[in-house]
């Protein structure tokens, strides 16, 4: 009997455990992983989330990027290390804002590098390939893909768009313009337009960068952030348009700070599960307990649309989201 109650209170035990882990994994799931990272680009390649983030320090130690895998959205592997400036000998400082994308059993990963402020500089926005999501990733072209700021737009904050006809487009741009160039289907430069330009500005009201673009019942969701990265103002607004090429008009601010949890909400992408209507936004924010520009951490909520189509503002949170396996 007494060996009974012993086997009860283990598994009493046990099973409380395991109550206090799940209420746990519920509970703290922001940030999705540990280290300061910001400008994450999220995707979902085969069964598995990935999180492609800038490595958030100080410029001169910006010289590589780290990504995350999750099978569920809660538990996060880190790959450390998939490209560095060795295998990019232009690339010297400031790696940010990868953007990656499958095309033809290969990986491209574009990102932008060493911060130009105007046309003589070496950098602005590359290209690495691999033949695995977590590298290890080389240079693809042995230049940058973009380096001149072609409508004011600085090279920096790419984004890779595959539109539903199978064409990609380069969304990019920081200093408040934002442009849209059609790439080569081989990813080695631009296709111009039908009036002979590559680089089109589509630059919306109050954008400063960030961009993101997805499409949702036929309608193409332009995102981008607003407001200074380091201080408080920082934000996602949006607009909806019929193509890529807008225009879009500003509807509002879907996400922003929250002074009881952190400042700095801003620079995002977006999950759509394969296979289901459940959209998570992936985000950086500054914790309250910092003041330092680079302490930002990647964070995910669920995103939700009203009946009209529109998206509804998002709360940031410490909860995050629950656990989603991809079927």
């Amino acid at each position: 009997m007494k060996r009974f109650l012993i086997c009860l209170s283990i598994i009493f035990c046990s099973k409380t455990i395991a109550q206090n882990i799940i209420s746990d994994q519920q509970k703290n799931n922001n940030p999705i992983f540990k280290g300061w990272y910001a400008d994450p680009e999220a995707i979902v390649f085969d069964k598995t989330y990935w999180v492609y983030p800038t490595f958030s320090a100080p410029y001169e130690d910006q010289v590589f990027f780290d990504a995350f895998s999750s099978p569920d959205l809660v538990h996060w592997t880190k790959h450390a290390k998939i490209l560095d400036t060795t295998a990019v000998k232009w690339a010297k400082i400031a790696m940010w804002a990868p953007s990656i994308v499958k095309n033809k059993n290969k990986y491209f990963l574009f990102f932008g590098a060493n911060d130009i402020q105007n046309d003589n500089q070496v950098g602005g926005i590359g290209v690495a390939i691999a033949s695995k999501p977590e590298g290890p990733y080389k240079d693809y072209l042995g230049k940058p893909l973009v380096d001149k700021f072609h409508n004011g737009a600085q090279p920096i904050d790419q984004f890779v768009f595959k539109d539903k006809n199978g064409e990609y487009y380069l969304i990019y741009g920081g200093w408040r313009h934002c442009n849209i160039a059609k790439l080569k289907p081989d990813f080695t430069g631009f296709i111009p337009f039908k009036d002979q330009t590559v680089f089109k500005e589509i630059t919306p009201e109050n954008y400063v960068e960030g961009p993101f673009m997805f499409i949702r019942n036929g309608k193409y969701y332009f995102m981008w952030s607003e407001g200074g990265w380091t201080g408080p103002d920082y934000c996602v607004a949006y607009g909806i348009a019929d193509s890529p090429m807008g225009p879009f008009k500003r509807i509002g601010k879907i996400l922003q700070q929250d002074p009881k949890i952190a400042t700095g909400a801003g620079h995002h992408s977006v999950i759509k599960t394969p296979n289901s209507e459940k959209y998570y936004i992936v985000y950086h924010r500054r914790p309250i307990t910092e003041n330092k520009r680079d302490s930002r951490e990647t964070c995910i909520e669920e995103m939700h649309f009203d009946e009209n189509g529109f998206i509804k503002p998002v709360t940031i949170t410490n909860e995050g989201v629950k656990a989603h396996l991809l079927k």
